[in-house]
């Protein structure tokens, strides 16, 4: 039995893996090494493709370990994370106003649980119903049928680091606001499931002509990193669809 034909899930399984170390941080509410490890588990996500496509080993368990991992690494965590930025919103009265009774807190054998809150668990769901469609649809190969759930999880993500590293009064008041984190709650699960075409990072080749849009959303994802740092994310993101939506005639 050849060694190398294991190989892409082996790194399939390291992005799992990190996944659940990032769950751990996460239900701690410790998001920087979250944050690490759910990139690392990106990272990983990237590679055990490549190498499948690279050591042409490429199989139907591979594809459907790799979307069981990213539903962990990119389902699950984001889906923690904003359960608990939800979480803060309780705790920051000053942010918001707590009249209605939809966020009424229930107590259950000592334990404490908000019902807004669980409207960020909706974003595991819709990320499960992401990867189950995109693994039926045979039309993604060079680009994707709504977000990808590890630009999701980027997006989602970088709340709390916008949070922790940014120092923005400004950036945090809206943050920290229940209505937002709900409606970019909503947004992120229509949008993982939309019919909307999005180009995949993917060179055929090297040429302009044909890479056109993707050479320009790379240079002005790295200009906009350089100068908003990790508030560039959620703009990349809104980049990212725009530019799609441009150049829909070129994607197929």
């Amino acid at each position: 039995m050849s060694i190398k034909r294991h190989i892409p899930n082996v790194v399939t399984l390291l992005n799992l893996f990190s996944g659940c170390i990032a769950v751990v941080f996460a239900v701690h509410n410790n998001f920087i090494v979250a944050a690490f490890f759910v990139f690392l588990g990106i990272f990983f996500d990237f590679f055990d493709g490549l190498l499948a496509r690279k050591l042409n080993v490429q199989s139907p368990l591979g594809i459907q370990l790799d979307s069981l991992a990213d539903l962990v690494t990119s389902g699950v965590v984001p889906g923690i994370i904003m359960f608990q930025l939800l979480s803060l919103t309780v705790d920051a009265p000053k942010y918001n106003d707590y009249s209605d009774t939809w966020n009424s807190v229930f107590h259950w054998q000592g334990f404490k649980l908000s019902v807004v809150p669980l409207i960020g668990l909706l974003i595991p769901l819709a990320s499960a119903l992401r990867l189950a469609k995109f693994n039926l649809d045979e039309d993604q190969q060079t680009y994707f049928k709504g977000l990808p759930v590890p630009a999701n999880t980027l997006l989602i993500i970088s709340l709390p680091l916008i949070l922790e590293y940014q120092n923005s009064d400004l950036m945090n008041t809206i943050i920290i606001n229940k209505w937002f984190l709900i409606a970019l709650t909503l947004l992120s699960c229509y949008l993982l499931n939309s019919n909307i075409k999005l180009f995949a990072l993917k060179f055929k080749d090297w040429g302009f002509k044909n890479n056109a849009v993707r050479y320009l959303f790379m240079l002005l994802s790295i200009v906009t990193l350089i100068v908003f740092q990790f508030a560039a994310i959620p703009l990349i993101m809104t980049l990212y669809i725009i530019l799609s939506i441009l150049d829909r005639k070129n994607i197929n």
